[in-house]
This record gives structure tokens, sequence and C-alpha cells, in this order.
């Protein structure tokens, strides 16, 4: 939502400042120096970028446009999911749910949580992780190893399309010299006519220089950024799951795991211990009747 509005604004104070100056809007419109700068844009993407980037760099300006899903309430029903299901293990063993990691869509426990299921990358760390530790013959340490490596590569093929996309927005001031360039060259060919044709002919030229600049810095750049900490905003929530886990491996009572995970939550995101209790022990005395029932 917030990108959408920093949208809005720059291209309002843009358009708004212009013709303030008594600028004409028509001599902004210069469709084929956009087709130029846009065309040669795209294409020197797709020429330096496998499939799997392409469809991440979409993916990722999907997500920008949506806004982050890690706020305070994805921490808070993350925190009571992994309540729950240490709870089980704890009471059951860890064999109680191996059916549990091996088939996540139908776990009783997991399916009650669809933004973790639909988060791939999050249900196959945990899964993995529970399913190593299940295998046994694992020490902690090792299993931490797995899971910061794990998160490495994440990382790395998360950053991957904001590579790509902040590639394009350094090029694109370079493409705009080029629109002007070839402006400049359609104007030296009109020399000798009507001043008037000469001068919006320099107009257009310009244009492509204004354009090229404007979207680098003003659209390609901030989104290329807003990418970036999206990818980190994962890493984060990563990061909480590894604390919890190992915790809970290492022989911490559920909760503790819990509050583990909770103090490394981010802080502009971090739910009070209050509120971290409250979810978890209201779920889990809300489940009980039933289960006895």
């Amino acid at each position: 939502m917030f990108a959408i509005i920093g949208i809005v604004v720059v291209i309002g104070a843009v358009i708004g400042g212009f013709l303030m100056e008594k600028g004409h809007m028509a001599v902004l419109l210069q469709p084929a120096e956009l087709l130029i700068i846009a065309g040669a844009a795209t294409g020197t993407f797709l020429v330096a970028n496998p499939m799997h980037i392409i469809k991440g760099v979409a993916g990722g300006l999907t997500g920008v446009l949506k806004g982050s899903p890690f706020g305070k309430a994805r921490y808070l029903s993350t925190l009571r999911m992994m309540y729950q299901f240490l709870n089980k293990v704890r009471k059951e063993g860890l064999l109680s749910v191996e059916m549990d990691v091996e088939k996540p869509g139908e776990s009783s426990i997991f399916k009650n949580y669809p933004e973790f299921l639909s988060d791939h990358h999050a249900r196959d760390f945990v899964c993995d992780t529970l399913r190593t530790a299940i295998t046994g013959g694992v020490e902690p340490f090792d299993m931490d190893q797995m899971m910061e490596l794990d998160m490495e590569v994440h990382h790395h093929a998360a950053t991957q399309p904001v590579q790509a996309l902040s590639t394009v927005a350094d090029a694109l001031p370079g493409l705009g010299i080029v629109a002007a360039v070839l402006g400049v060259v359609i104007t030296m060919g009109s020399l000798g006519g009507p001043p008037e044709q000469i001068g919006e002919k320099v107009a257009a030229a310009l244009v492509g220089t204004f354009l090229g600049i404007l979207l680098c810095y003003g659209f390609v750049g901030p989104l290329a950024s807003n990418m970036s900490k999206t990818a980190d905003d994962h890493n984060e929530y990563l990061h909480v799951l590894r604390v919890l886990l190992l915790s809970f491996l290492k022989g911490s009572a559920p909760m503790i795991a819990i509050e583990l995970g909770r103090r490394a939550v981010p802080a502009h995101v971090r739910p009070s211990f209050d509120e971290m209790e409250k979810s978890c022990k209201s779920k889990v005395e809300a489940a009980e009747p039933a289960a006895a029932a």
C-alpha cells in the first residue's frame, strides 16, 4: 500500500511542479522516447537474467505492492502455532509429529495456519528440520549449522532478483541519454526548418533524459530497495524459527523456546510477553476441551 502511495506522490510532485512552472503536459508525452528507454531496459533485463530470476522479480514486485506480510499478527500466529506443535512433541514424543512434518497440509495443527503453509520456504524449513530431528543421531550444534546454511542459501536466492532490478535501475539514466542522443540526431537532420519544429525535437530529446533519470530514481530503484527489505524480513522470520527450534531441541520447555523466539523478533513488530502468552494459552485451552470431548 505504501509503495503505491509513494508512486502517486512521485508522479504528483513531478507533474505538479512542472505545471506550476507553466509547463505544457503535451511536451512530456513522447511515446517514442518511452518506447526506446522501456524497450531497451526490458531487453537488457531479459539478456542478463535466467528465467528463475525473471520470475523472482515479477513475484517480488507483486509482493511490494501488497506490503510485507511479516507484521506483529504474523509473528503472533507463528509463535502460537509452534507452541501448540512443541507441546504435542513434549507430551507425545517426536514420533507423534512424523505425519505432521511429512504431510504438513494434512496436519491437524498446520492446516489451521494457511499463511504458514503457503510460505513454502518457511514450511520446508520447519518440517525438514523436525524430520531430521525425528531421524535422530544429530547433535543440536549440527542442526543449527544446517538451519544456518538453509537460511544463507534462501537469502542468496531472494537477493538475486533485487540485484537484477537494481542493475536495470542503474542502466536507465544511460538509456535515457541514448534516447536523447537519437533525438539530437533527428534534430540535426531538421536544421534549416522552422524554429518551432526544431524546438519541439530538442524538447523531445531532453524528455528522454528526463524519463531515464525519473524511472531510475523515482520508480525502479525504490522498488528494488523495497524488495530487498522484504527479503530481509523473510530472513528475520526464518531466524526466529531457527532460534526457537534450536532451543527446544536443546531441551528447553515449549514456553521457554517460544520466549526465546519472541526475543529474536524485530523490535518494531515484536509482540509483548503478555500478548504472546495470552495468544498461546488461549489457543491451547480452547483445544484441550475439544480433544477431551
